[in-house]
C-alpha cells in the first residue's frame, strides 16, 4: 500500500458547483421517481467524474461554470448505470446502504435508472447551443460504449475462457468510456480545439482502464469497509475480472485448478478463499498491478502531451494529475 494521498481541492469545489444543479434536475422528476433518485444520491461517492468535467473546462481557460452541464450529465449517467448494475448483480447494498431496487423494488429501480439516463440529455439540451449538441453526441457514444462493455461483462460469466485482450476491451467500454467523456466534456462545452479535446479524452480513457484494474484488485483483495461490498464479492459472482483472466490464461497448475473451481456452482464456505489464493498463484494480482501502472503511465503521457497547446492551463493539468492519483489511490 502506498502512502495516503491528500484529497484534491477540486472535489469540494466541484460539489459546490454541481450538487445544486443535480438537485435542481432531480426536482423535475415526477414524485414517484424523485424519491428513489434522491435516495440514491444521498450516498454518492467522491464525485470524481463531475470534478473531472469541471477541470476540463478550466484546463482550456474557461470559467468553471462552463463545465457544469457536462458534470451534471456525466454524474446522472454514472448513477443510472450504478442503479442498473445493482439489479444485474443482485447487490442489495452499496456503500453500506440498501440499494434502490432492494428498498423500492426492481421495477422502480429499472425506471429510476431510465429516468436518470434521460435526464442527462435533457440537462444538456435545455439550451441547445452548438457546443451542447456536440456534447450530447459525444455522450451518446460514451454511453453506447459503456453499455456494450456491460454486455460483454455479463457474457463473460457464461464463458469458460476469456482472453486478456477481450477483458481489456470490456473494461475500456464499461469504465474507460465515461471517464474519457468526463475529462473532455468541459473542453467541448468551452469550444476548445478538437486536438485538445482528443488529448483530454485519451487521458481519461487511460485513467479509466487503470481505475478498473485497481477496482478489480479491490474486488478480490479489498477491505469491505472501503469497497462497500462483501470481501471477495467478484469471486463469489464468478466475475472474469482482469486478475482472474490473467490467472486463467497463465498456463500454470493454478490456472487449471481455478478453471475447475469456477465451473462449480456449489462452492462451500472456503470457495472464495481458495479462488483468491489460486488467482494470486496464477499471477493475477501481480499482472493486474503491472497493467494498472502501464495505463497510469499512458494517462500521464497523454496529459504531458497537452502542454504543447497554448490554450491549455498548466496549473490545471497538474490538478488533473493529482486527481488521477487520488482516484487510483496508487494501490498498484
Amino acid at each position: 500500500m502506498s502512502e495516503e494521498i491528500p484529497v484534491p481541492g477540486i472535489l469540494s469545489r466541484a460539489r459546490e458547483l454541481v450538487d445544486p444543479a443535480i438537485a435542481a434536475a432531480l426536482s423535475g422528476l415526477c414524485p414517484e421517481l424523485r424519491l428513489p433518485a434522491e435516495y440514491h444520491f444521498q450516498s454518492r461517492g467522491k464525485g470524481t467524474r463531475p470534478a473531472l468535467a469541471i477541470l476540463s473546462a478550466e484546463a482550456v481557460g474557461a470559467p468553471s461554470e462552463t463545465g457544469v452541464p457536462g458534470a451534471v450529465a456525466i454524474e446522472l449517467i454514472h448513477d443510472f448505470s450504478l442503479i442498473h448494475d445493482d439489479i444485474i448483480d443482485n447487490d442489495a447494498e452499496r456503500r453500506h446502504r440498501t440499494t434502490v431496487w432492494a428498498k423500492f423494488g426492481i421495477g422502480v429501480g429499472v425506471v429510476a435508472g431510465d429516468a436518470l439516463h434521460n435526464l442527462a440529455y435533457e440537462v444538456l439540451l435545455s439550451d441547445p447551443t452548438a457546443p451542447r449538441v456536440k456534447a450530447v453526441k459525444h455522450l451518446a457514444g460514451a454511453v453506447s460504449a459503456m453499455i456494450a462493455g456491460q454486455s460483454m461483462d455479463m457474457a463473460f460469466e457464461e464463458r469458460s475462457l476469456v482472453t486478456l485482450e477481450e477483458c481489456l476491451a470490456m473494461e475500456q467500454g464499461k469504465t474507460g468510456a465515461l471517464l474519457s467523456y468526463a475529462t473532455s466534456v468541459g473542453a467541448i462545452l468551452a469550444e476548445a480545439d478538437d486536438s485538445v479535446v482528443d488529448g483530454l479524452s485519451e487521458f481519461g480513457a487511460e485513467v479509466g482502464v487503470a481505475f478498473q484494474a485497481v477496482d478489480d484488485l479491490l474486488g478480490i483483495w479489498g477491505d469491505p469497509e472501503r469497497t462497500g461490498k462483501p470481501a471477495g464479492a467478484d469471486l463469489r459472482e464468478r466475475k472474469k475480472s482482469v486478475p482472474v483472466v490473467i490467472a486463467l490464461n497463465s498456463g500454470t497448475p493454478a490456472a487449471e485448478e481455478l478453471a475447475e473451481l469456477y465451473s462449480r456452482s456449489d462452492w462451500d464456505a472456503g470457495g472464495v478463499d481458495a479462488a483468491r489464493a489460486l488467482v494470486e498463484a496464477g499471477g493475477g494480482r501481480e499482472g493486474t498491478q503491472a497493467l494498472a501502472r502501464t495505463h497510469y503511465d499512458l494517462a500521464v503521457f497523454a496529459l504531458d502531451s497537452l502542454a504543447a497547446h497554448e490554450e491549455v492551463v498548466d496549473e490545471v493539468v497538474e490538478e488533473f494529475r493529482q486527481l488521477a492519483d487520488f482516484i487510483l489511490g496508487r494501490d498498484f
